[in-house]
């Protein structure tokens, strides 16, 4: 597990492909658990150590999770998360590069809960909630293009389906489009970064999380982000 950030009141992880943020499933071992076990052994806490899960990513998805250490900071940061006013980028591995270099895609999408999938809707009705987020190409390698998003809205599995859409699926997703599967069972998009305003010491934070370790993002690490 790689902490990237931690103090009093906030602990951040990042990710890797495969791990569950939270989960009610016994069988699982969550990442919100992992995080707790460390807590507990590093200060030597007695009896259950409060942590708050703020946010998610999905299973396949690399990158920044941030959790709470106090109800002070998860109330704080909730509400962060409420008003959009956290600041979230995605860095994205596609074989397609877009017809734009740059642009804001804004959708409406509907989630399908039985086959665990979002798609793109004409309108708000039968549940469609609008999805918006900006992109810029930022990097490119012989058969692949680097996106970077900043996600305005945070819908279910919203950047996956916003850019199969524009016939951009992210590689490895074989749930969007994808024509085949990445050997470790994940996808190329990584949670890169998240800035926000601290929740007690009012100090701007901004964490980034380090490139997953493998060929195709190597070639990607000299990249800065904006």
């Amino acid at each position: 597990m790689q902490v990237i950030y931690e103090d009093n009141h906030i602990i951040a992880i990042n990710k890797e492909i495969g791990e569950i943020v939270q989960s009610e499933n016994p069988d699982d071992q969550p990442l919100e658990n992992k995080v707790k076990a460390y807590v507990k052994a590093k200060y030597d806490k007695k009896g259950d150590v409060f942590l708050g899960v703020v946010h998610r990513i999905d299973q396949p998805v690399s990158g920044v999770v941030i959790f709470a250490r106090t109800s002070k900071a998860l109330v704080r940061l909730n509400e962060m998360f409420k008003e959009k006013t956290v600041k979230k980028i995605y860095w994205a591995v596609v074989k397609n590069k877009p017809e734009n270099d740059s642009g804001v895609l804004v959708n409406y999408i509907r989630r399908n809960q039985t086959q665990n999938k979002s798609y793109i809707a004409t309108n708000e009705k039968d549940g469609a909630k609008k999805a918006s987020l900006a992109y810029n190409l930022i990097g490119a390698s012989k058969n692949y293009f680097l996106l970077e998003i900043e996600l305005h809205t945070g819908r279910h599995h919203q950047i996956r389906a916003q850019l199969a859409y524009i016939k951009c699926p992210i590689r490895g997703d074989l749930k969007y489009g994808y024509e085949r599967s990445n050997t470790d069972g994940g996808i190329n998009l990584h949670a890169r970064s998240i800035g926000f305003v601290h929740p007690v010491s009012k100090q701007q934070i901004e964490i980034v999380a380090p490139l997953p370790h493998d060929n195709l993002w190597r070639m990607f690490e000299g990249v800065k982000l904006d």
